[in-house]
């Protein structure tokens, strides 16, 4: 399977997956749900893949990367499916504990067989290739999915998204056989049992940490961003236009992104950039025309765009051998366990102060994982 191919995946799933975040938060709006349940449907969505994230991992060093994908990228084709077919708020919770489940194999699955894929002089560009591919989900998917709602409904919507997974699992399926002899090196069983122990390595510690406080961020600004659009009176098309600010800046970050670590360095680039992200926070409350929050959008873009392709790469350059695949898992259930406890703490804010207090915690939140990135 090329790596032109396996991106192509990554870009489907990745829209289908942004666009589902749009539409949950607009769709429970609509239906009625408290923000604080709004809370509660975010953590739904990190709930597996903080429980399993470790275990997926583990299973594609030692099984491969083929039916994890595969059932993967089905999975979560299917799981869109329920809240167009049966809209209510009870489905739109069982979608999104069921998109977490299949995301975790899925997602797990593609990190790992990106780096199978590259050799260590190309393993910059293909991992900063694989974020490019991301930002370019988290660009196409808020634009459908604002477009479907205004045009066909939210139910609708999610009809139209669960199209693009089921085309990767197509893929995939169709890819299967050359899937099969990619594994990653052999490790002793023993060493294997203990991933907490993977935690000692002091660098890896540090990356891990500051890949759960970037991508929390970056998740909870495109969650929140539609609640604060939909209180300002925005429309969806432009609270998705906002959102597609944001991922456009990620995704031109990132084409140039290997020239910038090649002349400052890796960890450099990243505590910059966290700290932009941090000061860039600060303006959203401040704001209520749609232009100025689409800059801003756009300028904390360029910020946290850099966090993901690079926690990503130096993980899986800092892992042991063989534990590339435990190392990422071990980093997604960091991330998702944030995931869980911030937005249920940030759903009560946001219910008891309003959207204005998130966007500064998040903002303090940047600022402590630039700290942590600075230090060694």
């Amino acid at each position: 399977m090329s790596i032109h191919l396996v991106l192509f995946v990554v870009l489907l799933n990745m829209s289908a997956f942004r666009a589902s975040k749009v539409l949950v938060s607009l769709f429970a709006l609509q239906l009625g749900a408290p923000q604080i349940m709004l809370g509660v449907i975010v953590a739904l969505y990190a709930l597996c893949p903080t429980l399993l994230a470790l275990y997926a991992g583990k299973l594609t060093d030692r099984l491969g990367v083929r039916w994890p994908l595969v059932l993967g990228c089905l999975g979560i084709g299917l799981s869109l499916l329920l809240p167009g077919l049966l809209p209510s708020l009870y489905t739109l919770y069982l979608s999104a504990l069921l998109i977490g489940f299949c995301f975790v194999f899925y997602n797990v699955s593609i990190q790992n067989l990106v780096g199978m894929l590259s050799s260590p002089e190309a393993r910059t560009q293909n991992f900063s290739n694989l974020s490019l591919m991301i930002a370019s989900g988290g660009f196409l998917g808020p634009l459908i999915a604002g477009f479907a709602i205004d045009n066909f409904g939210h139910a609708v919507g999610y009809l139209c998204i669960a199209v693009l997974p089921a085309i990767s699992a197509v893929i995939v399926f169709i890819a299967r056989h050359r899937l099969e002899k990619l594994t990653g090196a052999k490790v002793k069983e023993e060493e294997a049992g203990y991933a907490v122990g993977l935690l000692n390595n002091l660098p890896l510690r540090r990356t891990l940490i500051t890949s759960g406080i970037v991508l929390t961020a970056i998740d909870l600004f495109q969650f929140y961003m539609p609640i604060y659009g939909h209180a300002i009176g925005m429309s969806a098309t432009a609270i998705g236009t906002v959102l597609a600010m944001f991922a456009g800046a990620s995704f031109i970050v990132r084409t140039i992104l290997p020239q910038i670590v090649k002349r400052f360095g890796e960890e450099s680039v990243l505590v910059g950039s966290i700290f932009i992200a941090a000061a860039t926070y600060l303006l959203f409350p401040l704001v209520e025309s749609g232009v100025v929050l689409g800059i801003i959008a756009f300028l904390l873009g360029l910020g946290t765009g850099c966090g993901q392709p690079l926690t990503l790469m130096m993980i899986y350059a800092r892992a042991p051998e063989g534990r590339s695949g435990e190392a990422l898992g071990l980093r997604m259930t960091i991330n998702n366990l944030t995931h869980i406890v911030v937005p249920l703490f940030f759903g009560t804010i946001g219910s008891a102060f309003g959207v204005a207090p998130v966007f500064l915690a998040n903002a303090v939140m940047l600022a402590a994982g630039g700290v942590i990135s600075r230090r060694r």
